[in-house]
């Protein structure tokens, strides 16, 4: 007999550890609300009785439930939870927005340090009350604009952790980098299938038969922003994952699309969720919430953020309020707000009145990963040569809607030797005019592992006037990128980055007027989360007293190299022709090799 036969069978001297009492309990397997208590044996459910009055004892914590509603732990089906701020930080902000599991992304230690990273991140949120679930970074493994950074020693690391406990599958691939064309990655995959693991696709702009074909390698795609895009992903056996968060919300489209697909192949995601955000509440409770406000069913909004993403990632024993399940248990006032009372993870409770009990974990990273940058900021770095396009005319990248970057053309400065701060420059160079509102932007290698390699490209529609802005916590690349009105102050803000071992900063008139340190792996904070809002803000407010009026203008840069969105991109070896997979140079003219 296990340990939860003696409270279902409410022996007598049989106590539950826990009894969630007197709630509506959304009994998954069955779609139905039932009137029963939930009793608790550790880390499990043992039963759903009627009353659990007979297996209350002395030391039965008891949450009385009375007119609310009782539902599973919430996934998120798809996170990035290791950059901006660290998970351990994040993790009581993510109880309070009732998320109990998560599966997530390794965009940062795991990208810069591949199956060691992948290693580090496991060994950290092994004890977090959110369970974490992970992904491996397939990027090591793509070769479309830059050299593969992973070998066959690389490969057989990543196989290995596909054994591992709390290890689901293959992370986001762009769908630019396997349909059509021969890919390393493919091999990552081959052996992927044959443990059974699940891989995550990016299917930004991917549609007719170019979805048909991504279909052939991926399993879920988080991408679709319209009703038509989900209804064709679920068409081609796609697993949908909706996602309302920090950078998109597509519920509506979801919403709309709903009835005409499998309601068990849908999960729903934040793909992330900000700091400022997670301080805010935002968490699966407020995807679920506007799920049903946009009409999707609550049995099936429930069920998209509890039992699906269980069951496609093979999440044993997480999603559902069932005898032998994880007691992950959420305890709302309604389905109508999701108002959260109390939040159960693995049997603890984590949530009382809506607050966390639980405290972030502060313990210290080890150096080996918070030493992680690497560069030479050479003044000449942040310009560009003029041979490089001899009509005085240069391809640029143009600020658009969301990630988006239309390529464009610009008439740059032309830099006198005696204008730039560097002591190796000899001969004029480009660089950025801000009263023609053209910046350059430039992207280093920061990885120490690497060969060092920049290149810089051309901005417009950023706005900024005066001074410069630096960041290493880039997308898909490790890589330090500048915006700079000033070329100065791009030296300035990249040396700082690269004094904090990685964050922002911001410089103007050749002084750091705000910055963020974000050392673990150079792209997440391990600071009070309250408090990394705080310099989030402040660089936001310097860059507006730089001139810049954007929506997202620190997002703008972070994702100036991210080619998951089909559009001009930078690299450290020159510009992403995204759609055409391949590396373009300055000459508007050229079509070929940056």
């Amino acid at each position: 007999m296990n340990e939860l036969q003696p409270v279902a069978l409410e022996r007598e001297g049989a106590t539950a550890d826990l009894v969630v009492a007197n709630g509506r309990v959304y009994a998954s397997n069955r779609r139905a609300f039932l009137e029963r208590d939930v009793a608790v044996v550790g880390d499990r459910i043992a039963a759903l009785p009627a009353d659990a009055a007979s297996v209350i004892g002395p030391d039965t914590t008891v949450v009385d439930a009375s007119d609310r509603v009782v539902l599973p732990g919430l996934v998120d089906a798809h996170t990035h939870a290791d950059i901006q701020v660290t998970p351990e930080r994040a993790a009581p902000s993510m109880l309070a927005g009732g998320t109990t599991s998560i599966v997530t992304e390794t965009s940062g230690l795991g990208l810069l340090f591949g199956a060691r990273g992948v290693e580090t991140t496991l060994e950290r949120t092994a004890e977090l009350p959110v369970t974490t679930y992970l992904t491996l970074p397939p990027q090591w493994f793509v070769d479309t604009f830059e050299p593969a950074r992973g070998d066959d020693a690389d490969l057989e690391a990543f196989v290995d952790l596909l054994a591992r406990e709390r290890v689901v599958g293959v992370g986001e691939i762009d769908w630019i980098h396997v349909v059509d064309r021969e890919s390393p990655v493919e091999r990552l995959y081959e052996r992927a299938r044959e443990t059974g693991a699940t891989i995550v696709g990016h299917g930004a702009g991917c549609r007719g038969e170019s979805l048909r074909a991504f279909a052939t390698v991926v399993d879920n795609d988080h991408e679709a922003i319209d009703a038509d895009g989900i209804r064709e992903r679920a068409e081609h056996g796609i697993h949908v994952v909706g996602r309302c968060g920090s950078n998109r919300d597509d519920i509506d489209a979801l919403a709309e699309a709903v009835p005409d697909v499998d309601r068990g192949s849908v999960s729903l995601s934040t793909d992330g969720v900000w700091p400022a955000d997670l301080v805010d509440g935002v968490g699966m409770a407020d995807v679920v919430r506007r799920a049903i406000e946009a009409g999707v069913p609550e049995r099936d909004a429930i069920d998209a953020a509890t039992r699906n993403p269980a069951e496609h990632f093979g999440l044993e024993g997480r999603g559902v309020v069932a005898p032998g399940a994880f007691a992950d248990l959420l305890v709302v006032d309604d389905l109508e707000s999701m108002a959260i009372e109390t939040v159960v993870a693995d049997g603890e409770v984590v949530v009382t009145d809506g607050s966390p009990d639980v405290e972030p974990r502060t313990d210290p990273y080890p150096d080996s990963v918070t030493d992680t940058i690497s560069i030479d900021c050479d003044a000449d770095r942040f310009t560009a040569p003029l041979e490089a396009a001899p009509d005085g005319v240069v391809r640029a990248m143009e600020v658009g809607q969301g990630l988006v970057t239309t390529e464009t053309t610009a008439e740059p400065a032309v830099l006198e030797s005696d204008e730039r701060d560097g002591t190796a420059a000899t001969d004029a160079r480009f660089g950025p005019d801000p009263d023609a509102d053209v910046l350059t932007a430039t992207l280093i290698d920061r990885d120490p592992a690497t060969d060092d390699r920049a290149f810089t490209g051309f901005l417009t529609g950023y706005g900024l006037e005066t001074g410069a802005v630096a960041t290493s916590a880039v997308w898909e690349t490790p890589g330090l990128a500048t915006v700079a009105a000033d070329t100065a102050d791009a030296v300035v803000a990249a040396e700082r980055v690269a004094e904090l071992g990685g964050g922002f900063a911001v410089a103007r008139g050749g002084e750091v007027v705000a910055d963020l340190p974000a050392p673990v792996g150079a792209t997440a904070a391990d600071a009070p989360v309250e408090d990394v809002v705080a310099d989030l803000e402040a660089l936001e407010t310097a860059l507006s007293a730089c001139g810049v009026d954007i929506e997202d203008p620190l997002l703008t840069v972070q994702t100036l190299t991210f080619v998951g969105v089909p559009t001009l991109k930078l690299t450290a070896s020159g510009y992403a022709d995204v759609l055409g997979r391949s590396l373009i140079g300055l000459e508007p003219t050229a079509d070929s090799n940056a």
